[in-house]
């Protein structure tokens, strides 16, 4: 055999072995446990999304989805996280719109933004829902805004906190009607339901799943939900749009699978299908819809969401002029 027959041969055998380890250490993912960053204490809507998702991404995956629910700053904490972590797709964050979209618009100190992580798909949305106070004696959006329009700066709303996007739902509200009302910042839904029962308070706004024992139990009255139709779960009460003064009103509450920025495409085309298969599962959809969430569409354009709910968010804080 000749030396020009024997060099290819021991050029594919050399080619073969250094390429060897990088086969093996690359793997199929996954291989190993996910992290599901959730930006929340356990028991709120965005961690109950997490844990629902985490179970039915567990059983398309193979693998198991570990919760951390990495508290504080409005969930930025977490998201911060997650746009820190190593681009292997091991650390993910379930996140929503306050620590996603909304807190970089209000507040300095927060150093990511949307071009720090790789959205892979929406989850499900919920709307929030405007309520009164029984001591107002308010029944419907119409009694509510004429109320608000004699009396400028006479009444109240509250929110979960500044910069929520309950804040900026009752600030939309406001810019729409054409009405003046201050904003009361709360630290949960306990104090400003008791405020709100008290007659300390006149008007609410919360996320549909946390007013609706309230609503259900005649404690508030409920006005209208905040996103464009009526909500299946609540189809007696109206959408905020349906009023004249208020046509066009469409903001809610939802959720949103991301990960770090460079995702490998390979890994998000992956966890994409792995989304995908979630959303279409029964027993996913029976638990998201019983808490008061309407399930995502599969395959929808998350980035082109994202940026639209970017620009809506940012025409509200400029009239509000919210900043942290």
């Amino acid at each position: 055999m000749s030396p020009r027959q024997v060099l290819p041969l021991s050029a594919l055998c050399v080619t073969a072995l250094l390429a060897a380890p990088a086969v093996l250490a690359q793997g199929a993912y996954p291989s190993k446990p996910i992290t599901l960053v959730v930006g929340y204490p356990p028991g709120g809507s965005t961690d109950l999304t997490g844990r629902t998702l985490g179970d039915a991404l567990s059983r398309q995956l193979g693998v198991p989805v570990v919760i951390e629910n990495v508290g504080g700053a409005g969930g930025t904490i977490g998201a911060q996280k997650v746009a820190s972590a190593a681009p292997d797709g091991y650390t993910l964050l379930v996140g929503a719109n306050n620590e996603v979209a909304i807190s970089k618009l209000v507040t300095r100190t927060v150093k990511y933004d949307l071009k720090d992580f790789t959205p892979i798909g929406l989850i499900a949305s919920q709307p929030m829902v405007l309520v009164a106070s029984t001591t107002t004696g308010v029944k419907n959006l119409g009694e509510f805004i004429a109320k608000a329009k004699a009396a400028p700066g006479k009444y109240s709303y509250g929110s979960s906190g500044v910069g929520t996007a309950l804040h900026l739902a009752g600030e939309m509200v406001k810019e729409r009607a054409g009405v003046f009302m201050t904003h009361i910042p709360y630290r949960g839904v306990a104090p400003l339901t008791s405020d709100l029962v008290g007659g300390n308070l006149e008007y609410g706004v919360f996320v549909l799943s946390s007013g609706l024992p309230h609503i259900k139990s005649g404690k508030v009255v409920a006005l209208g939900t905040t996103e464009a139709r009526r909500s299946p779960l609540t189809p007696d009460i109206p959408a905020l749009g349906e009023h004249p003064q208020l046509k066009g009103i469409d903001i809610g509450t939802w959720f949103v699978l991301m990960g770090p920025a460079r995702l490998p495409e390979a890994v998000t085309t992956r966890l994409k299908t792995a989304l995908a298969e979630a959303l279409k599962a029964p027993e996913f959809r029976q638990k998201m819809e019983a808490s008061g969430s309407t399930v995502a569409a599969p395959g929808g354009d998350v980035q082109r969401f994202l940026a639209s709910e970017v620009a809506k968010y940012q025409k509200i804080v400029q009239f509000a002029k919210i900043e942290q």
